[in-house]
């Protein structure tokens, strides 16, 4: 009868997980504990957070920031003790953001974290659905993802955080830099440090899980038990990202570490972004925008018409 190869950490377990990147095989506990050093290493590096920092996590209900908030909530408790507060966008999507919601508010019950939750139609006048349902040129997540990153920054600024933490994974990281440059929008890639930065208007925006593969926040979801949402956004086959999602997912199958390069470059791409990223006031709404008129007011008065 075969057996499970012992982890390559501790020595006296199974393994149930093999990181084919760098080799090992851990077992649940280990592969949990690595898990949290690797976020703890990623926050010292980029230097995300300060003491009693006030923290804003963009939780969806999903596996990404359900694992964000139990190990930044670990981290915490036992670090910097910074303060946290949950944070949720409803964009108004029937059926999907409903069940998410729930899944949230249980969820920071269980482990004693506040939440806060703003919705699209306070904000921006109309719900998700009836954006999508409109006369449009854009995919409706090319709307979504506008609205939700100001909704976010909203709702951190309605709570006062000096921190905003997203859960961004290594394949959303590597994902948003291969868009960027089939794009030829090279200037966006400053949205992708890690660490964030200030600027006036926006709260920083950090990604603690910038190192941690999505197959690994899927893993410690499973073993932590987390309740997780059943149905997936029904606008998702719109987007473009799919596609280089599949891409880079059959590049990482055969050649594993295309993640992390892809990520890394990057990361020394960002410096020079952010010469030419100079932000101004939108001349609407008075957001920081990166031109006259920002995209988020953009999108809109294209609705309206």
């Amino acid at each position: 009868m075969r057996t499970q190869p012992t982890c390559t950490k501790c020595h006296e377990r199974s393994s149930v997980y093999h990181r084919t990147y760098s080799g090992e095989r851990l077992c649940p506990t280990c592969f949990k504990v690595s898990l949290k050093e690797r976020v703890q290493g990623a926050i010292n590096r980029f230097d995300m957070l300060d003491h009693w920092s006030r923290v804003a996590i963009g939780v969806s209900g999903g596996k990404d920031s359900l694992t964000l908030l139990h190990i930044l909530k670990g981290i915490e408790e036992g670090t910097h003790g910074s303060e946290l507060i949950a944070v949720t966008v409803d964009e108004g999507i029937k059926g999907y953001r409903d069940e998410a919601s729930g899944i949230v508010e249980r969820s920071c019950r269980e482990m004693g974290v506040e939440w806060v939750s703003v919705n699209f139609t306070d904000l921006f006048g109309y719900t998700m659905d009836e954006i999508a349902a409109s006369e449009r040129t854009l995919g409706a997540c090319s709307f979504c993802g506008v609205l939700r990153r100001r909704a976010l920054n909203e709702a951190a600024k309605s709570v006062d955080a000096d921190r905003l933490a997203t859960g961004h994974t290594l394949d959303d990281m590597a994902q948003s830099a291969l868009l960027n440059l089939l794009r030829g929008d090279v200037g966006k890639m400053t949205s992708l440090d890690p660490g964030g930065y200030t600027s006036p208007g926006f709260v920083r925006r950090i990604k603690p899980l910038c190192e941690v593969p999505e197959r690994e926040t899927t893993l410690y979801a499973y073993l932590q038990g987390f309740e997780l949402q059943s149905t997936t956004c029904p606008y998702a086959g719109e987007a473009m990202r799919g596609d280089t999602r599949a891409f880079l997912n059959d590049m990482e199958a055969r050649r594993p570490g295309t993640l992390f390069t892809t990520y890394n470059t990057a990361l020394k791409l960002i410096p020079e972004a952010k010469k030419a990223d100079a932000m101004k006031t939108c001349k609407t709404c008075g957001e920081p925008s990166v031109g006259d008129t920002c995209r988020v007011c953009q999108l809109l008065e294209n609705r309206r018409r």
